[in-house]
C-alpha cells in the first residue's frame, strides 16, 4: 500500500479522528469519514481502501488529497459517497477547516422521535450545554448526500452552527484553526452525549426543566484547549489501552 509522505501528521490525525469515532460508537462499521482542508481547493478526506475493514481499523494511506470534486490521489482507494458533505461546507464556509460525518445511533433517535435537545444540564458537559442553549439545526431529509446539490441543501439547514443533525442518518460537524479536525471530533463527541441524555430524558417522561437564567450565567468558556485537546488526548490514550493507536 502507498503512503503519500505529504501532510503526514494531518494524515495521522484523521487517521486517529476516524479511530477515536468508531471507538466511542459514533460511527459504527465502514460508515463515516472525516476530512480537513489543505488548499483552497485541496482536502485530505477519509477514503475507503482496497482492503476496507471500517473506520476503527483507519490507517494514514487510507486518507488520500483530493480536490471538493473529489478527484486527486486516489491509487486504488475510492471516496467517500457522501463527498458533498465536505466539498459543499468547505466551499461555503471558508472559515471552516474540517468536516466530520457520522452517524451516533443517539442522535438517530433523538431526531427521529423528535426528542428536543433541551439545556436541562449544566456543569455535567458544559460544553454539551452550551450546544443546548445555542440550539442545534435540523437538515430534514434522510437521503444520502451524494451529489452536490443535496451537499448545499445540508449547508443551507447547518447555517453557521458548528454542528447538524441529520435526521434520519447522522451528524456532521466542523472545525477551524490550528486543531480543528480535534475540534471536530470533540463536537461530534459532545452532541452524542447532549443525544444520548436527551433521549433518556424523554424515556423517563420528559420532567426536567431547563437550566435557571442565573445557572446558565455561571457556566463558564473553559477555553478550546481544556475542552478540545484535552478531550482529544484522552481518546488517543483510550486507543492506546486498547490496542488500536497508531504509534
Amino acid at each position: 500500500m502507498t503512503v503519500p509522505t505529504e501532510f503526514t501528521d494531518l494524515r495521522r490525525t484523521i487517521a486517529l479522528a476516524c479511530r477515536i469515532l468508531a471507538n466511542a460508537g459514533l460511527a459504527e462499521d465502514i460508515l463515516g469519514h472525516v476530512s480537513v482542508r489543505v488548499g483552497a481547493d485541496r482536502m485530505l478526506v477519509r477514503c475507503r481502501g482496497p482492503q476496507e475493514q471500517g473506520l476503527l481499523f483507519t490507517f494514514d494511506e487510507d486518507v488520500r488529497q483530493v480536490d471538493l470534486d473529489g478527484r486527486g490521489e486516489l491509487e486504488g482507494w475510492a471516496v467517500p459517497n457522501e463527498l458533498p458533505i465536505h466539498g459543499e461546507v468547505l466551499r461555503a464556509r471558508p472559515e471552516v477547516d474540517a468536516v466530520v460525518h457520522c452517524h451516533p445511533p443517539a442522535v438517530l433517535v433523538a431526531g427521529v422521535e423528535e426528542v428536543p435537545l433541551r439545556p436541562v444540564f449544566g456543569a455535567y458537559n458544559i460544553p454539551a450545554a452550551r450546544m443546548a442553549l445555542e440550539g442545534v439545526p435540523v437538515y430534514p431529509r434522510a437521503v444520502l448526500v451524494r451529489r452536490p446539490e443535496l451537499g448545499r441543501e445540508l449547508v443551507e439547514a447547518m447555517g453557521a452552527s458548528t454542528v447538524c443533525v441529520m435526521r434520519g442518518h447522522g451528524i456532521t460537524t466542523v472545525g477551524s484553526g490550528p486543531h480543528a479536525v480535534e475540534q471536530a471530533v470533540v463536537r461530534a463527541l459532545t452532541l452524542d452525549v447532549l443525544a444520548r441524555v436527551s433521549v433518556e430524558r424523554a424515556r423517563l417522561g420528559d420532567r426536567a426543566a431547563d437550566l435557571t437564567p442565573e445557572d446558565v450565567a455561571e457556566l463558564p468558556d473553559l477555553g478550546s484547549s481544556f475542552n478540545d485537546l484535552n478531550i482529544w488526548r484522552h481518546h488517543v490514550a483510550r486507543l492506546r489501552l486498547s490496542g488500536l493507536a497508531l504509534d
